[in-house]
């Protein structure tokens, strides 16, 4: 110490102080980013997730996907201004095809008739990648037409052994009171209908369902073939009209 500094207080740099104050820095936070990169693609997985979810739900999603001779069908549920044949419907023409109908007055969705069963879906599956599907002709639109298939064969992989199963149960057609409906009910709700005809009544034994109801083309009298004078509900054909419109697809 020169005589200069004597009796003064010097402040020496801590060097080794410093050298610890650097390398006790906290890192930059890159866990933390990670994390957020992770919880942004959770999140977009999941949007995606949902969005398809939503549109398996849609006849847009069935065309695209699988069932390539969808067109014909997609329009009768989707607008309901046109039948499987491509003839144009009026609102209450509309509203006798039961794929419309559901969906307006149900919100009913293409799976909650279809229901999805693994094994029906492996078979669709193989029919896509070959191409093999049961196209009977076109439609006046030039759309493919699908072989109509009974009620009873439509829910057989479902492991139901009748329409009846499939349309009378919870959820569906019920009762006021919440019960399930049986034929009797149908019977009792119908029987105003007409003085003579009650169309459920079973005078020759009980008749399907999808017999009169049909899901994408205009609803049918059953029993205007033979009973000319049975009454033909809004919007609905006769027997005789329904052939001639098959026919001319």
């Amino acid at each position: 110490m020169t005589e200069e500094t004597k009796g003064i207080d010097v402040e020496e740099t801590p060097t080794e102080s410093v050298e610890e104050t650097a390398e006790t820095a906290p890192a930059p936070k890159k866990k933390k980013n990670k994390l957020a990169i992770v919880g942004i693609v959770v999140g977009v997985v999941v949007v995606l997730g949902v969005g398809l979810w939503v549109w398996h739900e849609q006849p847009s999603f069935c065309n695209a996907i699988c069932h390539t001779p969808m067109d014909a069908y997609g329009a009768t549920y989707l607008e309901g201004n046109v039948d499987k044949y491509g003839n144009e419907l009026t609102s209450e023409q509309s509203l006798a095809m039961m794929a419309f109908a559901h969906k307006e007055k149900a919100g009913t969705t293409c799976m909650g008739c279809h229901t999805p069963i693994l094994s029906q879906q492996v078979g669709e599956a193989m029919h896509w990648i070959t191409g093999n599907y049961e196209v009977v002709g076109t439609n006046s639109r030039g759309q493919a037409l699908l072989n109509e298939h009974t009620m009873d064969e439509l829910v057989e992989p479902m492991g139901l052994e009748s329409g009846d199963q499939f349309c009378l149960k919870a959820g569906c057609h019920v009762n006021d009171d919440g019960s399930v409906m049986t034929r009797d009910d149908l019977l009792a709700k119908t029987a105003d209908l007409h003085e003579k005809f009650n169309p459920h009544k079973a005078q020759h034994g009980e008749i399907a369902c999808g017999e009169c109801h049909k899901g994408h083309s205009q609803s049918v009298n059953y029993c205007s073939q033979c009973h000319a004078e049975a009454p033909v509900p809004e919007g609905w054909l006769t027997y005789s009209e329904a052939q001639k419109r098959a026919k001319a697809a």
